[in-house]
């Protein structure tokens, strides 16, 4: 039977696969949370060296180089296609940047020229309202103007994404707090979309082509095997089949791995080379941490010995897909972990532009999500002939339990690290 949870044994051969419909779908809820918010380790960093300013850049840059390849990877993982909006819109139903408890979404969909969403709730808006107006604008106005009509562009380069209202909210509490038209501009002399230059060295990596490991079958009866029929505004993951789960589950890891890979990429445009791995480690570090704490909690991983430490390596969307992470967690002992990354595609990018390829013996973003499951624990690099690299996670009980990371600390300060990650209905 399918785990409902990861409650009980650890199980040296776990996959996703062997978890149900229900839990499959609260860990792609938390995998696209954690693509939502894994700048805010960052970003403070950055911004200390670059300044305020350099956010909407960075944001445009990174967001336009990463979501028009994900939402092309998504289509042919639940077989949907078109150049409608109502494509579109299944796309933005499965985009990490419209997490579903985060980001508050609604839909109405007219025709296949013309449809509208709006946000009840953006958790994106209530992070940034503290700091005035003019960040509002930043967010609300310069960057996802263009970084809207980037992901539809994926869709058709000619749908258009245009306000209807907006933030800075007016009155103080208006709701719902943003409203869109979207539509496809067929007019003569309308210009399609040019998609960002970075685009092209983001496709061009091995992440972006690296297939999924499927099933093959389902594991539990129900639910949707594709998202082929009509875009449904009420969509909740619940809604998909056991396999088509296993699978977004997936895509929605690759979507995190592709913004880190874009993320990387404008940094490495702005920044000296010597500083693009302090930040990479930053990022990774800051939302690995925050990331293991939701999945500990969503998947019940309880206890505190090795057994809670190899399962949180297991869930955690750093490590997959497996077929771009070879990763294999080992319990030694009730104190000990042995953590190996095998040759894999991550590893043969050949370049700076993935937290893995900035791995060093003390990989704080491990250390980070093993202390998670005990703040005890300690990563130790060992030799390992079979494996790219490989640490041994060892519990002292005679030491001091370590502080939280500040990288942890800083992410923590988004109102996302605190989203109750339910379902946006019951499903039927």
């Amino acid at each position: 039977m399918p785990r409902d949870d990861y409650r009980g044994d650890f199980d040296p051969d776990f996959q996703l696969g062997d978890l149900s419909r229900s839990a499959l779908a609260t860990l792609g809820r938390e995998y696209m949370l954690s693509g939502q918010l894994q700048d805010r380790s960052a970003m403070p960093m950055v911004l200390g060296r670059l300044g305020i300013e350099s956010r909407i850049g960075i944001a445009i840059d990174e967001w336009m180089s990463a979501s028009p390849l994900y939402s092309a990877r998504m289509q042919r993982a639940l077989q949907f296609s078109g150049t409608d909006i109502g494509t579109l819109f299944k796309n933005l139903q499965l985009d990490i940047g419209f997490s579903h408890s985060y980001m508050h979404v609604g839909y109405r969909l007219e025709s296949d020229q013309y449809g509208e969403f709006w946000l009840d709730c953006c958790g994106a808006l209530m992070d940034v309202e503290p700091f005035g107006d003019d960040m509002v604008r930043g967010m609300c106005h310069d960057i996802e103007d263009p970084t809207f009509d980037a992901t539809a562009a994926a869709t058709n380069p000619l749908i258009k994404i245009r306000p209807i209202h907006r933030p800075p909210r007016s009155p103080a509490d208006r709701e719902p707090h943003c409203r869109w038209k979207v539509f496809i501009d067929d007019a003569s002399n309308a210009e399609p979309f040019e998609m960002h230059p970075n685009l092209a060295t983001v496709s061009r990596s091995l992440l972006a082509d690296v297939p999924l490991v499927d099933p093959g079958g389902d594991a539990e009866p129900g639910g949707r095997p594709n998202y082929t029929d009509a875009f449904d505004p009420n969509f909740t993951l619940e809604d998909l089949s056991h396999r088509a789960l296993v699978l977004a589950v997936q895509e929605f890891a690759v979507q995190c791995h592709v913004l880190c890979r874009s993320f990387l990429l404008t940094m490495s445009q702005r920044l000296p080379a010597d500083d693009l791995a302090g930040v990479a480690t930053a990022q990774w570090t800051g939302i690995a941490g925050l990331t293991a704490e939701r999945i500990r909690a969503a998947l019940h991983v309880e206890g505190d010995d090795a057994h809670a430490v190899a399962k949180l390596f297991q869930l955690h969307p750093s490590f997959h897909p497996r077929t771009y992470v070879d990763t294999r967690v080992e319990v030694l002992d009730d104190q000990h972990v042995l953590l190996r990354l095998g040759p894999s595609p991550a590893f043969e990018e050949g370049d700076a532009l993935s937290w893995l390829a900035h791995l060093d013996d003390d990989a704080p973003a491990i250390d980070t999500i093993a202390r998670v499951a005990n703040p005890r624990a300690r990563v130790h690099p060992v030799p390992d002939g079979s494996a790219y690299r490989a640490w041994e996670i060892a519990i002292d009980p005679r030491a001091d339990p370590a502080p939280e990371r500040p990288e942890v600390a800083l992410t923590r300060g988004s109102t996302g690290a605190t989203a109750v990650n339910l379902p946006r209905r019951q499903p039927v």
